[in-house]
């Protein structure tokens, strides 16, 4: 008889399917931040996008937070997995742009403080980099440095550094 109990989950408890619940509305709260187009791309239903579009226009406390629970109620419907995994990739790619802008800002140090040959570093990485392009912006920005002027060279030489990095 043992065997039968452990073939049978026990149901979900009452506090289980309340948070998951919330977890459904959290989740359908998320998708109002996310541009409407991308709501077609993970083929959400025609009444969950109706419904997000009446919650984006709802400035009103008391029925928004209705509009909020109906859309966790049209959630419960819907097939979590691709929307947490476009979330992820959402996530993922923000990373990857922060990784980006922090190399760039490491490269425009390193070239500020090093000169020629930390460009010279960097385009052996970046082969499709302007030498003269870059020596002309550093020594506009020792410049700028020197004479205590905002460093509009340097922030040139950073987004070029970021724009090259990204291609």
């Amino acid at each position: 008889m043992a065997d039968s109990d452990d073939r049978h989950d026990p149901a979900p408890s009452k506090s289980q399917l309340k948070r998951d619940a919330h977890a459904q509305q959290r989740l359908g709260e998320d998708l109002l931040s996310v541009p409407e187009s991308d709501w077609h791309r993970l083929q959400l239903p025609e009444n969950l996008m109706t419904a997000l579009r009446e919650a984006k226009k709802l400035s009103a406390r008391g029925a928004r937070k209705r509009q909020l629970q109906f859309i966790g109620k049209l959630m419960r419907e819907v097939e979590p997995a691709p929307i947490h995994q476009y979330f992820d990739e959402r996530r993922e790619a923000a990373r990857r742009q922060v990784q980006h802008q922090h190399a760039a800002e490491h490269w425009r140090e390193r070239i500020l403080h090093e000169g020629d040959e930390a460009i010279e570093a960097w385009l052996s990485e970046h082969p499709g980099g302007d030498r003269q392009h870059l020596r002309q912006l550093l020594r506009q920005a020792r410049k700028e440095q020197a004479a205590k002027a905002a460093p509009k060279s340097s922030r040139t030489l950073f987004r070029y550094l970021r724009d090259l990095d990204e291609a």
